[in-house]
């Protein structure tokens, strides 16, 4: 009976032990990844501070991206508010736990709605830009959690277009596209926003971020804007892809296109990061053991695709999200993250820990 109560002991102290060290950020250091040029994080929202959610990142990640909790709608929703408390929770629990953080706050459509009203001219656009983002980059530089910055997002459709605005207050406009188009024919709001940043964000690595998928005109515009914006003095110290995936992305041809990007980004003295990974599913009811195998194959060959680039440059990789979630549209009826909504591991996440381990 001793015995048999020493091999339970023993199974549930391995059990235990396995459940603390088989983690991302266990592995990566048990594996050797460069602290200086390897990066795997999450993301947390306001809500999920203080939950189960955030002792799971905790157990999983020290690099943070604080969702949208930086972004302009939250901090200076009206013409005469500035609210800063969320802002100072996440740079606390950075603090506190020793975390990086990528403050994700880009001068982007999630710009505020009244920020949106048509009857705004080129001159109050500008002034608002300004007053917004310099405020935002002179508190970060100081905040010593903070290694990155998305200073612009979202510029560009996926035909090849810049993101502009539209009539009305719309949700998913770009307002600042009508501040006007420079002499050089790129948009004068995203040179603005980096020379703001390189003068307020001195300590601060600058992101280049963007949504999409692996279109070629869409990447072609922002290589061209990066280059145009470097060639002007200006700082750009990273490429971001929002990798929201369906269950159809990354055929053979986006994966040599992706591959071709890390490798640009390189060459150039640029850092690789995907910024947001999660899984975009249009069904409302959809197969979840075949949804979630997708999922896991499309997770591995990114994880893959990172790990086979890690001695050419920075690469960084943060997942949208910690748990699976409802979406907010027709479009979007499930988004799937690494935990399920139970707060289960999904299998992705077991397909990206299996990939770190094999590199």
């Amino acid at each position: 009976m001793k015995n048999l109560f020493f091999l339970l002991f023993i199974v549930l102290f391995l059990n235990t032990l396995n459940s603390q060290t088989n983690n991302v950020k266990n592995i990566l250091e048990e594996y050797n990844y460069s602290t200086d040029s390897f990066f795997v994080g999450g993301t947390l929202t306001k809500f999920q501070l203080n939950t189960e959610v955030e002792n799971i990142f905790l157990k999983e990640f020290n690099y943070l991206t604080p969702a949208n909790s930086f972004k302009q709608t939250v901090i200076h929703p009206k013409p005469d508010i500035w609210r800063w408390e969320r802002y100072d929770s996440f740079i606390n629990f950075a603090n506190e736990n020793n975390l990086i953080l990528r403050v994700h706050g880009p001068i982007s459509p999630q710009a505020s709605k009244w920020v949106k009203d048509d009857s705004r001219t080129k001159e109050e656009l500008s002034l608002i830009l300004e007053e917004f983002f310099t405020e935002l980059c002179k508190k970060v530089n100081i905040e010593k959690s903070v290694k990155w910055m998305d200073v612009v997002n979202e510029t560009i459709l996926r035909n090849g277009s810049w993101f502009a605005e539209k009539p009305g207050v719309d949700k998913w406009e770009n307002p600042w596209t009508q501040i006007g188009i420079n002499e050089d024919g790129f948009p004068k709001y995203i040179v603005k926003a980096f020379e703001i940043a390189n003068k307020h964000a001195t300590n601060i690595k600058l992101v280049y971020n963007h949504n999409g998928g692996m279109e070629k005109v869409m990447w072609e515009k922002i290589m061209e804007t990066i280059t145009y914006l470097k060639s002007k003095g200006l700082r750009v110290d990273a490429i971001g892809w929002q990798a929201h995936l369906r269950t159809n992305s990354l055929s053979n041809e986006d994966l040599q296109y992706l591959d071709f990007l890390i490798d640009w980004a390189h060459k150039n003295n640029l850092e690789f990061h995907i910024t947001e990974l999660n899984l975009w599913v249009k069904e409302e009811t959809p197969n979840l053991d075949s949804i979630q195998t997708v999922q896991a194959e499309l997770y591995k060959k990114i994880m893959d695709k990172m790990i086979s680039k890690k001695n050419n440059g920075v690469v960084a990789l943060n997942f949208w999200g910690i748990k699976d979630t409802k979406g907010p549209s027709k479009l979007n009826k499930n988004i799937l993250s690494i935990y399920d909504q139970s707060l289960e591991p999904n299998p992705a996440l077991n397909a990206v820990k299996k990939s770190l381990k094999s590199k």
